[in-house]
């Protein structure tokens, strides 16, 4: 990736993730999952002074089923993420992808002034990456 090349987050990230309620159980939850084709949910903050959460499939899988742990009456504040690992919109995605990959994340939020505006995972940037960065070794090559 060349030193011109700087593609934000907010390029790459899914405007308007689906969220859910902290009290909502890990049924409605999995519900949801299913019925949008999705891996993760935001949980929703309580009020402005609260924090964002996130609820993974992964978490489900090794908190609730793992653990046989009944999904009607597990909630959603027991087993997510919270804080939720964030992003800024305008951040580069190559640091973006150094530092989620640092922390073994696969699935950030995306904030403006501590507003959600979306959410992104590691796997779409660093495929964006990989076309920007080709993009741009052809043009230093050419040049």
């Amino acid at each position: 990736m060349s030193a011109t090349t700087f593609v934000p987050v907010r390029e790459i990230m899914i405007p308007d993730p689906v969220s859910i309620e902290g009290l909502a159980t890990v049924r409605q939850a999995l519900e949801l999952m299913k019925s949008r084709n999705i891996s993760s949910v935001v949980v929703k903050r309580r009020d402005e002074q609260d924090e964002f959460g996130l609820l993974l499939i992964g978490d489900i899988a090794r908190e609730v089923i793992g653990r046989n742990r009944p999904v009607s009456r597990t909630s959603v504040y027991e087993i997510m993420t919270k804080p939720a690992p964030a992003l800024d919109a305008d951040m580069n995605i190559k640091y973006a992808v150094r530092h989620m990959a640092r922390l073994g994340l696969t699935h950030c939020l995306v904030l403006q002034a501590r507003e959600l505006v979306g959410l992104v995972t590691l796997r779409d940037m660093a495929l964006r990456y990989l076309e920007v960065g080709d993009t741009a070794s052809r043009e230093t090559t050419a040049g």
